[in-house]
């Protein structure tokens, strides 16, 4: 029984298949109902639009039945363990459980039981394995080759789950990774090279990876407001140019922080082509993990 809490569970091989298996499904006209009569539980204790609509559309384009427990009504507000509700949820036997948790290291806890496969979903702040496999295709589709590219990831670094997978996934393929951020952002376990200012890096990238800035997550004002924040890290027309780069952002986008209405729209933003690759690169993951493994 295999699991996916980050991509360190997954070999070259498995991942090399896992961007194959997703150009195939999408280049099919039609989906292929690999997983018909599968049974898959979605448990999302944090917000989702993407993942979770993802995650539930590549299960149905496979064919798999698909139960959502919201746990805003489930018996954890009872008092019962997300581990309780985890094993009466395996008892009804699926075929595997996609969860969000805010909890680092609760995914992991949960796979230990060994009781079906977990697909996490993202964990606090510690991983998001999905993620970082849809921007490996992205950039695969875009550039073909990714030995050698060079990414920048931008904003609030030390509290993303999306920078800590791509930083670990992407450096397996030889992509140089460079981080811009105000120092409160930016994590001090790495030797990755390190910014400050976006002008230092945008004439040597080839992608720009721009993050939300999760103020929420700090203990103290890093910036009075986002326009403060914005006048620094947001990408632009300006500080963009005419730059041969793509712009890419696991969402959500706060628009006119994050990036601009005009770099959105800017056919070098990848943002929305993110969210379709992600559908097929997670029916590819499905398919790994519940008929392959």
């Amino acid at each position: 029984m295999q699991h996916l809490i980050t991509t360190d569970d997954l070999t070259i091989k498995q991942i090399e298949q896992i961007l194959d298996d997703a150009l195939r499904f999408k280049l099919q006209k039609k989906p292929v109902s690999l997983l018909k009569n599968r049974l898959l539980f979605t448990l999302f204790f944090e917000n989702s639009t993407r993942t979770r609509s993802s995650f539930e559309v590549a299960a149905k384009r496979l064919g798999a039945n698909v139960v959502h427990l919201d746990p805003s009504k489930s018996s954890t507000n009872k008092g019962e363990s997300v581990e309780d509700t985890f094993l009466n949820l395996c008892a009804m036997l699926p075929d595997g459980v996609i969860i969000r948790h805010s909890d680092n290291h609760l995914a992991k806890k949960l796979s230990d039981m060994n009781l079906t496969p977990l697909l996490n979903a993202g964990s606090g702040s510690y991983a998001h394995p999905t993620q970082a496999l849809l921007d490996l295709f992205t950039l695969k589709e875009h550039f073909g080759s990714l030995d050698g590219l060079k990414i920048a990831i931008v904003g609030d670094i030390v509290n993303s789950r999306v920078a800590s997978s791509a930083i670990a996934l992407f450096g397996r393929f030889g992509i140089k990774i460079s981080l811009v951020a105000p120092e409160p952002f930016m994590p001090r376990d790495t030797n990755l090279p390190k910014f400050d200012k976006l002008e230092d890096v945008l004439d040597d990238v080839d992608v720009v990876m721009s993050l939300r800035a999760q103020f929420e997550r700090h203990n103290k004002p890093v910036f009075e407001n986002y326009e403060t924040y914005a006048s620094h890290y947001c990408l632009t027309k300006e500080n963009i140019g005419s730059r041969d780069i793509i712009i890419m952002h696991p969402g959500p986008v706060m628009r006119n922080i994050d990036i601009s209405d005009e770099i959105l729209d800017d056919k070098r933003s990848k943002v929305l082509t993110q969210v379709t690759n992600g559908l097929f690169v997670r029916m590819a993951i499905l398919k790994l993990l519940l008929l392959d493994s």
